[in-house]
């Protein structure tokens, strides 16, 4: 048939009403691409990709991938997007207290003696899919939070923690503010860890992990020990690493993975069946569990894991 026929025909079958622009659709089967099949995940990061735990409901520490006192959850979200994804191989090279450097030499001085191999051993050339969560330590963010931690409120007694004094005003002292400069000196370390991971994994697909959202814009003296103005200032100083992690990303070629905007609402002062990271007094009733204090509790890591299914799906 000639093209003007085959033209001729449709025309007509278009005036009989016989055809549609239906009819040129594909099948709504057909249209919806195949989900991408992941092979081989290898998850790198730090205490809050470890979603570090004591005990808990699925027993002590995993050592599958990393020593004991690496406190990796078996149910952290990486382990949680392994399931999820049914993949083949999957590695969690994750440790509490874990800087960018852990990520090219062994990790030491954990606190029962172990060593964790460096994690980019992990990665392999046919490696399909790395998160990473990274850059906390790196900027001393955890270790800060850890320093405005007070037994008594802030009497303006001048006296050090934890006996009342403000972590502010040490962290500002002389008009320069110590946790933005670490922030800013920690961004091309975690740019740098991006892009090697994709030298040695030039497959990947990579996603940069975010913190969730664990602080509030004020404190809640005595439920958490901490003056609530310094807990004000850590919600500031935690917004600007997550703005760094995201920039990091965009430079080292990665997807960022944004767990802090679903999980606000969630922080640190909530009720402990609300909360997503744990307090000072280290149980969780949100899936019981003897935690570590200022991390994310099993709610977290499940909060963790859905975003970044979200990410892996789009």
């Amino acid at each position: 048939m000639s093209r003007t026929r085959r033209l001729a025909t449709a025309f007509a079958m278009v005036a009989a009403g016989t055809l549609t622009v239906s009819s040129f659709a594909a099948p709504a089967e057909a249209a919806k691409a195949k989900p991408k099949v992941y092979k081989e995940y290898v998850s790198l990061g730090d205490s809050w990709t470890a979603d570090v735990v004591l005990l808990n409901a699925q027993g002590l520490p995993a050592t599958e991938f990393a020593p004991i006192d690496c406190a990796q959850s078996r149910v952290n979200y990486p382990r949680l997007v392994a399931k999820a994804l049914n993949v083949k191989t999957f590695r969690d090279a994750s440790c509490g207290s874990a800087t960018t450097r852990d990520f090219t030499q062994p990790q030491t001085g954990l606190p029962i003696g172990g060593t964790n191999p460096p994690q980019f051993d992990r990665l392999t050339k046919t490696t399909d899919l790395v998160t990473v969560g990274i850059g906390g330590n790196d900027a001393g963010v955890a270790s800060a939070a850890t320093g405005c931690l007070n037994l008594l409120p802030n009497l303006g007694l001048g006296l050090p923690s934890p006996l009342g004094g403000s972590c502010k005003d040490k962290l500002t002292a002389g008009g320069k503010d110590q946790l933005t400069a670490q922030i800013n000196a920690a961004e091309p370390k975690v740019v740098a860890a991006l892009k090697a991971i994709r030298k040695k994994s030039p497959k990947a697909r990579i996603l940069a992990v975010n913190y969730l959202a664990a602080v509030p814009t004020t404190g809640c003296y005595p439920y958490v020990q901490a003056d609530n103005a310094d807990i004000a200032y850590l919600y500031v100083k935690f917004n600007e690493l997550n703005a760094m992690v995201k920039r990091a990303a965009a430079k080292g070629g990665a997807e960022l993975v944004d767990t802090y905007t679903p999980t606000i609402g969630h922080d640190v002062c909530q009720l402990p069946h609300i909360r997503y990271v744990e307090g000072v007094i280290p149980l969780s009733l949100n899936a019981p569990a003897v935690s570590i204090p200022l991390h994310p509790n099993s709610a977290g890591a499940a909060a963790q894991a859905e975003a970044v299914l979200a990410q892996i799906k789009r």
